[in-house]
C-alpha cells in the first residue's frame, strides 16, 4: 500500500480529462451543455482544494445530471475512511475523483452511477498510503436483459486484462454494496465496485482505475440510444419517481462517497448532486402480480450472473 514513485499529477490529469470527455459526449447525446461550477475551498474552511461540478437540469433527454471533479486535502480522515482502518485515524488524507450520476426522464431508460478515484494517507515521517476505488453500477425501473448483459459484459472486458478473477470479485462486492438492507432489496442490477486497491502497485492500480473509468461510455451510450424513444405514459412515469425512492434511500444511508463527503465538511451542493429531481414514495405498496414492474424486482433486483 506504499509506494514512492506513485504519480499524482498523472492521476489528476487524467480525472479532470475524463469529466471533460464525459460530459461533452453526453451533453451532445442530450442536446444541452453542461453547465460548469469551478469551486475553491476557502483558507478558514476544514479542507483545503477544490474541483469542478458539470451539472445538466431539465435537458431534452436527462432531467438530471452530474459529473463531478473534486481535489481536496485535510488533516485528518473522516470516520467513513478510517472505520475499517482504525491505524489510519489521524493521518492526513488527499483525496481526487470524478464521480457521476445521469437520471433520464423516460422510464425505460436507466440511471447510471459511476465513480473513479484515489485517496492518500500521509504522516509526517512515514511514507504515504493510498488506494484506488471505483465501479460503475445501472439502476434500471423497467428490465431489459440485452442491456444487462451488454453493462455487466463491458465491465467485465475493462477488468480482464488486470486479472480474469476481478470482474467475478468486483461484481459480488458491488452486489453487496449497494444494496439496500432495510428493504432487503438490490438498488439495481449492478455492476462492479472496488475499494482499497494498491496491489500489485501504483502504476497498475492506476492502470485498472483508469479502464474502468474510459469504458464507462462503452457501457452506457448503446442503452439509452436504443431506449430513447421507447413510448412511455404516466404509470411508467410514476413508477420511475417510486423507484428514485430507493437511490435517495441508498445514497442517504449507506453510500460511503456521500459519507465521506458530509463527514469531512465538503462541499453539500456537489456532494447531493445524485439526488433525482423528482421522487415519490407510497406506503406499503407492491407491483401487480405479472406486471413489468413486478418483473423488475424477480427478475433483475436479484443477484444473478448475466456475463
Amino acid at each position: 500500500m506504499t509506494d514512492s514513485t506513485h504519480n499524482v499529477h498523472a492521476v489528476r490529469t487524467y480525472l479532470t480529462g475524463l469529466q471533460k470527455q464525459i460530459a461533452e459526449t453526453l451533453g451532445a447525446f442530450d442536446g444541452t451543455e453542461f453547465a460548469i461550477d469551478s469551486w475553491q475551498r476557502g483558507p478558514q474552511e476544514r479542507l483545503r482544494g477544490g474541483g469542478s461540478t458539470r451539472i445538466l437540469e431539465g435537458g431534452q433527454f436527462f432531467e438530471r445530471g452530474g459529473i463531478g471533479f473534486s481535489d481536496v486535502a485535510g488533516d485528518s480522515l473522516p470516520p467513513s475512511a478510517s472505520a475499517a482502518r482504525p491505524q489510519l485515524a489521524g493521518r492526513g488524507f488527499e483525496a481526487m475523483g470524478v464521480s457521476l450520476v445521469m437520471h433520464p426522464r423516460n422510464p425505460h431508460c436507466p440511471t447510471v452511477h459511476m465513480n473513479v478515484r484515489l485517496l492518500i494517507a500521509t504522516k509526517p515521517g512515514e511514507a504515504p498510503l493510498f488506494w484506488f476505488g471505483g465501479g460503475m453500477d445501472l439502476t434500471p425501473y423497467y428490465g431489459y436483459e440485452e442491456d444487462a448483459r451488454h453493462f455487466h459484459g463491458v465491465c467485465r472486458d475493462s477488468l480482464a486484462p488486470f486479472g480474469a478473477d476481478l470482474y467475478p470479485r468486483f461484481k459480488k462486492w458491488c452486489d453487496e454494496y449497494f444494496y439496500l438492507k432495510h428493504r432487503n432489496e438490490a438498488r439495481g442490477i449492478g455492476g462492479i465496485f472496488f475499494d482499497d486497491v494498491a496491489e500489485p502497485g501504483f502504476d497498475e492500480a492506476f492502470a485498472m482505475m483508469r479502464s474502468v473509468g474510459d469504458s464507462f461510455l462503452s457501457a452506457y451510450l448503446p442503452i439509452i440510444e436504443r431506449r430513447r424513444d421507447t413510448p412511455y405514459g404516466e404509470a411508467e412515469r410514476e413508477f420511475q419517481t417510486y423507484r428514485r425512492g430507493r437511490y435517495v434511500e441508498f445514497n442517504l444511508v449507506f453510500d460511503r462517497g456521500t459519507l465521506f463527503g458530509l463527514q469531512s465538511s465538503g462541499r453539500t451542493e456537489s456532494i447531493l448532486m445524485s439526488m433525482p429531481p423528482v421522487v415519490t414514495w407510497r406506503y406499503n405498496w407492491t407491483p401487480e402480480a405479472g406486471t413489468p414492474e413486478a418483473r423488475l424486482y424477480s427478475d433483475f433486483l436479484t443477484a444473478r450472473e448475466w456475463v
